[in-house]
């Protein structure tokens, strides 16, 4: 019998709205799912980088809530104030 463990990858966008993608492992299988917009996709290789991914392409979410400090590489840059 399969083990089955969640995780998930947080980010937040440059409005503060926060973005979750989970990771649901089943032996060597990964789903990921996101919490905002349904996106699903299976990962057997890198499933957090892909996660991640998804969240900086298509909601813009680069702000890691653990280090809200720290905007992940290649994000876009924030927006002046003007």
């Amino acid at each position: 019998m399969s083990r089955t463990d969640t995780s998930k990858v947080s980010r937040w966008d440059l409005h503060g709205r926060e973005h979750t993608v989970r990771v649901q492992r089943t032996g060597v299988q990964r789903t990921l799912r996101c919490d905002t917009c349904g996106w699903r996709r299976s990962a057997r290789l890198l499933p957090l980088l892909k996660a991640q991914e998804h969240l900086t392409q298509a909601h813009q979410a680069t702000v890691d809530p653990s280090n809200p400090n720290r905007r992940v590489p290649n994000a876009r840059p924030p927006v002046p104030d003007h």
